[in-house]
């Protein structure tokens, strides 16, 4: 019998798996799963060499996982750009922005966010984008808005980019234009801002090295949430690169699973569709799995931009019957599903609408009868879903990739309100009715467009509705609440399965990868209230511990430390 390297004991295990769902103890060798069960099961694996950690009750379930983040962008913010809250008001930003650019040299640019959807009127001026240039100093600047699909730039950003009034903005794209002087107001609406952003990118792109460190950093960060897998729905070759590279020096602390562009709405990232396709194999690694191509198929309801079945509110600009558009018409969605469904590729699709969301359930109606059975498909965000689509979703083997703070009131269902009618609006993520139905449900956090990607906010959120963070009163559409037991399992078990990576991880069976959370409660024991609130005091991936919390005590030596340390 082979014996452990690592033995797991006296402890509350949680193992999502439903044939066996506790156990006590754990044994793990080479990164695996050897057994979970009891201590007298795991004893029988102790072997000489073996290392136990005896955890004295504490909680342990399979690490977290997130099906729909952007790690490389969230950690090249946290390195590298300015950050701001999307509650922060007009004057607030202004301030955060003059504060950031006054470290920076005079023609450096000012990149971040993220603005709220709520003040895309405010910003929607010129006399706002002089605000802005001052606040500057006459960089150029570029902040993101809270579903990062569009942008607020400065006057420098739109000369270095070329940006008029007379400008094509792009498929899909709007130059919002100023209603009294008809010129530019920064504001930048979907691939309307890609020109900034190649314009940044030629003056001041990362290095290799730079995108290393934010692959790294972002995969940190996660890490200290107890995640050991996730999906990047949209990456660059730069980011490719990164995941392989890290990999290759053992220092990728996660499953990946990346969405390759076939195209690109938002991000200004070259190349995309069959020029990135084609490179895909060329990045994959033990733990890096380029698998799916990422598709928009619509943009965000906020800026109108998401295809509905009904017709938005009337404004001035769109009229009393607008539905939106989506990206590209039926039959050339239908051709990509083929075509990458013949190189072995799945695929996620960003639909926000009910519109959307049906074109890809009659597409995938039409590739599962042509005999592609192996391709997963993920609908991503899914938050409007027309009743008659939800039996679909389980009977096309489609996945519903959901994201927290749009099943809870927030800035972007508060946004939403403003452009859909109210009947609409309300009835944002019918979860209940999905899992009811039978249908795969898959939890992501969208982070950095969700402030941080901590699992236990989307998991509360999902359970009660209602804004984990208590800055929103109220509950939004609280029929489609589930349980605790069923939110679990969407960021772990339900997550996995919709990336392919089900049989590796997810739940704590042998056999599996030895991917595990130490919690810092029980969130059984717990009132559903503070359950956004846990913490991971210890994250393993692999067997090996990735994420260790600091005691009071360690912080407090680390600061002797610190302190003892002579001036250079």
């Amino acid at each position: 019998m082979a014996t452990a390297d690592l033995i797991i004991t006296n402890a509350r295990i949680y193992t999502v798996d439903a044939a066996s769902p506790w156990a006590e103890a754990l044994a793990v060798r080479d990164g695996r799963l050897l057994a979970v069960g009891s201590e007298t099961d795991v004893a029988a694996f102790r072997g000489p060499g073996t290392i136990e950690h005896v955890l004295d009750g504490a909680f342990v379930m399979p690490g977290l996982i997130d099906v729909h983040n952007h790690h490389a962008v969230a950690g090249k913010a946290d390195l590298f750009e300015l950050g701001f809250s999307a509650n922060a008001g007009y004057q607030e930003i202004l301030q955060a922005v003059e504060k950031h650019a006054a470290k920076l040299p005079e023609d450096a640019w000012v990149t971040g966010g993220s603005w709220g959807s709520t003040l895309m009127e405010e910003l929607s001026t010129e006399q706002a984008r002089h605000g802005l240039d001052q606040a500057a100093g006459g960089r150029p600047v570029m902040l993101s808005d809270d579903s990062h699909h569009n942008r607020w730039v400065s006057t420098r950003a739109l000369e270095l980019a070329g940006i008029t009034a007379e400008s094509d903005p792009g498929e899909g794209g709007i130059v919002v234009l100023d209603g009294v002087t008809g010129r530019p107001t920064g504001v930048l609406l979907e691939a309307a801002g890609i020109p900034v952003e190649q314009a940044k990118a030629a003056s001041a792109a990362l290095t290799a090295e730079q995108h290393r460190l934010a692959s790294h950093r972002g995969i940190e960060i996660l890490s200290s949430y107890g995640i050991t897998a996730i999906q990047d729905a949209a990456v660059s070759v730069d980011i490719l690169g990164a995941l392989k590279s890290l990999d290759t020096a053992g220092e990728l602390n996660a499953w990946v699973v990346s969405s390759m562009l076939v195209n690109d709405q938002i991000f200004g990232f070259q190349p995309t569709g069959d020029a990135l396709l084609a490179q895909a194999n060329n990045f994959r690694s033990i733990h890096h799995r380029p698998d799916f191509v990422k598709i928009f198929l619509d943009g965000v309801p906020p800026a109108r931009t998401g295809a509905f079945l009904e017709p938005y509110l009337p404004d001035d600009a769109h009229g009393a019957h607008f539905c939106g558009e989506t990206t590209m018409p039926a039959d050339q969605l239908l051709d990509w599903l083929r075509r990458t469904a013949e190189q072995g590729l799945s695929a996620k699709i960003h639909c926000t609408g009910d519109a959307s969301a049906r074109m890809v359930l009659d597409a995938v109606e039409v590739i599962r009868q042509e005999g592609f059975t192996a391709a997963r498909y993920q609908i991503a965000h899914g938050q409007f879903v027309h009743e008659d689509d939800v039996p679909r979703f389980a009977a096309l083997s489609v996945s519903a990739d959901i994201s927290p703070f749009l099943w809870v009131p927030g800035v972007i269902p508060q946004a939403i309100a403003t452009a859909l009618p109210a009947g609409i609006a309300s009835k944002l993520q019918p979860n209940r009715d999905l899992l009811d139905s039978g249908a795969l449900v898959a939890g992501g956090s969208d982070w950095p467009v969700s402030e941080s990607p901590n699992a236990w906010e989307g998991i509360q959120g999902l359970v009660t509705r209602m804004d984990p963070t208590g800055q929103f009163p109220g509950q939004l559409w609280p029929e489609q609440a589930i349980t605790l037991e069923e939110a679990i399992a969407v960021f772990t078990i339900n997550a996995a399965e919709a990336m392919g990576l089900g049989e590796i991880t997810g739940s704590l069976s042998s056999g599996k990868s030895a991917d595990f959370v130490v919690l810092d409660r029980n969130p059984f024991d717990i009132d559903i209230s503070s359950v956004a609130s846990l913490r991971a005091e210890q994250t393993w991936f692999a067997g090996r511990k990735v994420f260790e919390r600091a005691t009071a005590m360690d912080r407090a030596t680390a600061s002797d430390r610190a302190t003892a340390m002579p001036a250079d």
